[in-house]
């Protein structure tokens, strides 16, 4: 079971402005189609810091397996998410900003504009997905396929077998 934990950025939500609709759409969509557990969920405003010491601190924690945000992605001044989660990650995961970002093309030219990324802060994935409901759904579909193995991999104890001994330089499997 992947434990979760959904972080939401909005400046308007954080201070009751605004409902969050996003954060809930993640959480309910983990939950039906990969039988997810929401360990934690939380509203922060579009600070850095407090975007970077949530990360941290769910993540070292040892209590969440993926982290999935939400809002805070774009070119406003205040979207600062993607630099709060480089600066906490200690592995970039590439790929899954890719994949939404060529999968929302096909819908908007618009999602040039995002700025999302992924990666991995000890054995925890941090994702960044957009802040409206329909972007987060549409996002969510392209990425949902890879989640549990990529959760599965960074839950491994030990080096698979196949690749203890390989020589230094030897191509190893994938």
């Amino acid at each position: 079971m992947i434990r979760l934990g959904v972080l939401t950025i909005s400046d308007r939500a954080a201070h009751g402005e605004a409902e969050d609709r996003s954060g809930p759409l993640i959480a309910q969509t983990l939950v039906q189609q990969l039988a997810a557990e929401v360990v934690v969920q939380a509203v922060v405003p579009d600070e850095r810091p407090s975007i970077e010491n949530l990360l941290v601190q769910w993540a070292d924690g040892g209590q969440v397996d993926l982290v999935l945000t939400t809002g805070g992605t774009g070119f406003a001044p205040r979207d600062v998410t993607p630099e709060a989660t480089i600066s906490v990650i200690q592995r970039r995961a590439p790929g899954f900003a890719e994949a939404m970002r060529a999968a929302s093309m096909r819908i908007t030219p618009h999602a040039m504009l995002s700025r999302a990324t992924a990666g991995i802060r000890g054995r925890t994935l941090i994702i960044n997905l957009p802040g409206s409901p329909k972007a987060v759904a549409e996002n969510l579909a392209v990425i949902l396929p890879a989640l549990s193995h990529a959760v599965e991999l960074l839950q491994q104890e030990e080096t698979p077998a196949a690749y203890e001994h390989a020589l230094p330089g030897e191509h190893q499997p994938r």
